[in-house]
């Protein structure tokens, strides 16, 4: 790990009092003026935020969590966060200095809530009808921070499958700029042989405890589509996942998720994609928006 990204990850095992501290030192709730409109993509480590990752591009914004947050939020989530955005420059890191990304403070607002769910496109192991899921990501590096392309890589420490096995991953995401889509690359080993069947996943309550929205299959082209309850004051996010259909095993649900099922070889890397979109952002506005982009989402499913 190169000297920078080592001296960031110290920084988040800080204890939670010194992050507060540094955290007091901005105004809360005042978003940064933005200083660069340049449209580019950008990944970004925060250590302030328990070592959150935040990538997004000029469409669309993410981030997943690292295992500081386990502590201190608890339950926390290895699955993967949605943010709607309406501009085209980077404004994750910004905002979430603010201790305030819930609210929109007119570049976009963060009201995906992950819970310990699979969110937008986090993954599990599926057996015995059930989804077994890693802790949050230990490790990270960061491949390419744009202007063209975000692109990082996480390792997900060793999680247990009931009592027959325990597996690991290692995935790397990326994200160019003028796409919804983040293309995945995902890596599994096990300390035992044989394929794996992968439950990859999208919360069905993540805007609204008590409604769901539309879920809707089209397995022979491995495209599945979410759109979400509106929420009168936020708005309405949308979430897709797409797959190679012919890796696909099952489309199926538990209780906190719509999961596709795909199977997996340990040590072979597999590929799929995650997006998102708000339909008060720039380029969907309305779920025939969001079902057309996702089928015209160009796909390569070669690792």
């Amino acid at each position: 790990m190169q000297f920078k990204q080592a001296f960031a990850l110290a920084l988040s095992l800080l204890p939670v009092a010194v992050l507060a501290r540094d955290e007091k030192s901005e105004k809360r709730g005042t978003l940064a003026p933005v200083l660069d409109r340049t449209r580019r993509a950008a990944v970004v480590f925060a250590p302030y935020r328990y070592g959150d990752i935040l990538w997004e591009n000029d469409r669309t914004a993410h981030r997943i969590y690292g295992r500081p947050l386990e502590k201190a939020e608890p339950p926390s989530s290895s699955g993967i966060d949605a943010w709607g955005k309406n501009v085209r420059w980077p404004f994750m890191d910004r905002q979430l200095r603010t201790g305030d990304q819930h609210s929109d403070h007119g570049e976009g607002v963060d009201f995906y809530n992950v819970h310990s769910f699979r969110g937008a496109g986090g993954l599990g192991i599926w057996y015995d009808n059930k989804l077994w899921v890693s802790r949050n990501y230990a490790r990270y590096r960061i491949i390419d921070d744009g202007p063209v392309t975000a692109s990082f890589s996480v390792d997900y420490d060793r999680w247990p499958v009931d009592v027959v096995r325990n597996v690991w991953e290692t995935r790397r995401f990326t994200l160019p700029a003028g796409t919804n889509f983040t293309r995945m690359v995902s890596t599994l080993k096990s300390d035992k042989p044989g394929d794996l069947v992968v439950g990859i996943g999208i919360s069905k309550h993540p805007t609204d405890e008590t409604k769901r929205g539309t879920f809707t299959v089209d397995r022979a082209a491995g495209r599945l589509t979410w759109w979400g309850p509106t929420n009168p004051t936020k708005g309405t996010m949308g979430v897709a996942l797409l797959v190679d259909p012919t890796a696909i095993v099952d489309v199926t649900a538990d209780a906190d998720n719509y999961l596709v099922l795909l199977r997996a070889s340990p040590g072979k890397p597999f590929v799929y994609y995650m997006g998102a979109a708000w339909d008060r952002g720039l380029d969907v506005h309305s779920q025939q928006d969001w079902l057309a982009m996702v089928r015209a989402a160009k796909t390569d499913f070669r690792p």
